[in-house]
């Protein structure tokens, strides 16, 4: 382990190198990519450096101890101690982690089978997320949103800023099922339900560049509730994104100018999540650290209101009290799904879990 944190220190050196170079500072592209691997490495930096300070000490310790055994007993009990904490720390930063992590969200939730019941539950299921952003202290930024017929929505996009974000919230994606007994239904039969949703990474231009000769730019006027001008001027944008097949519609704002803003910005987080999910497939290794695959057509969740009960089929967890997770107390969720992902990713590093420290 002694040469490979050498290695990841000598590459943190290069980096701050890199980083201060003029030529390197004026290629954006390259600056962010360099500035952002420097970031993700910082932590496992600190604690590489620490590790071989104190096997240097223990090292130091131990010699003194050759000429006089009852010398630094304590100090170098001590020092083991913190050599153990020190590498279990490092193993697990060591683990490949997510390169994704860090970034903002792009949130999009959409009622998929069940008519009328299924638009009031990804409703309930957005109303969950924004009362788990608050919690966690997240901003929270509306995109585009189309309400249904008799409630709930057919389609809602936000933006989640935060620190940590994605890392949280991307194994939210994909089919969420409820099973109850709508408002509706006079004789008292449960019905069942889904909402489909995807977390996407946030995009910046840097990450994905589009061509603005690969898109084609439709205008037309607001439908729907809006103030004035909304639903009498051609504020409204459709971008399709031509080689992809990717097309983003956004018409809230009154601005055409706003709406074009939120359309690319929802298009890059598509084409940005398509990229990832190609390279994914290309290296089988990077499905296995997935708690399910991230596909919207997978069913991740089950929510069974008669029976109190929630279940991730992924994991097989089951919790009670769905009010309670539907009101944003995700919590206990969250932490069991990111405990399973470092599982598989220690397991595909080599390191049992178990024995890490």
């Amino acid at each position: 382990m002694r040469e490979r944190l050498r290695d990841v220190l000598a590459r943190r050196d290069e980096l701050e190198s890199l980083l201060a170079e003029s030529e390197v500072q004026a290629d954006q592209v390259r600056y962010v990519r360099l500035a952002r691997e420097h970031a993700a490495g910082e932590e496992l930096a600190g604690a590489a450096r620490e590790l071989l300070g104190v096997e240097g000490d223990l090292e130091a310790a131990r010699e003194l101890q050759g000429s006089d055994p009852d010398a630094g007993v304590a100090e170098i009990g001590e020092l083991e101690q913190r050599r153990v904490e020190l590498a279990a720390r490092v193993r697990l930063l060591l683990v490949p982690r997510d390169p994704d992590d860090d970034r903002d969200v792009i949130l999009e939730v959409r009622p998929a089978a069940g008519g009328d019941e299924a638009a009031l539950f990804a409703g309930e299921l957005l109303d969950m997320y924004l009362a788990f952003a608050a919690r966690c202290g997240w901003s929270v930024r509306e995109l585009s949103r189309s309400t249904g017929t008799v409630g709930g929505i057919k389609e809602a996009i936000v933006e989640v800023s935060g620190a940590g974000a994605f890392a949280t919230l991307k194994h939210e994606s994909g089919v969420h099922r409820v099973q109850r007994v709508p408002a509706t239904e006079s004789q008292g039969r449960i019905h069942t339900s889904t909402a489909s949703v995807a977390v996407l990474p946030v995009a910046e231009e840097v990450d994905v560049a589009i061509d603005t000769s690969d898109l084609r730019i439709d205008v037309f006027r607001s439908s729907g509730p809006g103030g004035q001008s909304v639903n009498t001027t051609d504020s409204a944008v459709r971008i399709t994104h031509l080689p992809s097949g990717v097309v983003v519609s956004c018409q809230d704002e009154k601005s055409q100018h706003q709406n074009r803003d939120k359309a690319l910005r929802i298009l890059r987080a598509r084409l940005l999540q398509a990229a990832r999910a190609e390279a994914a497939d290309a290296r089988a290794d990077a499905r296995r650290v997935q708690v399910g695959t991230g596909d919207r057509s997978e069913k991740i969740r089950t929510y069974n209101i008669p029976q109190s009960r929630v279940t991730d089929h992924r994991i097989g967890l089951s919790l009670h009290d769905p009010a309670r997770l539907l009101a944003g107390d995700l919590g206990p969720v969250v932490a069991a799904l990111r405990d399973a992902e470092l599982e598989a990713r220690l397991a595909l590093a080599g390191t049992d879990p178990s024995t890490v420290a």
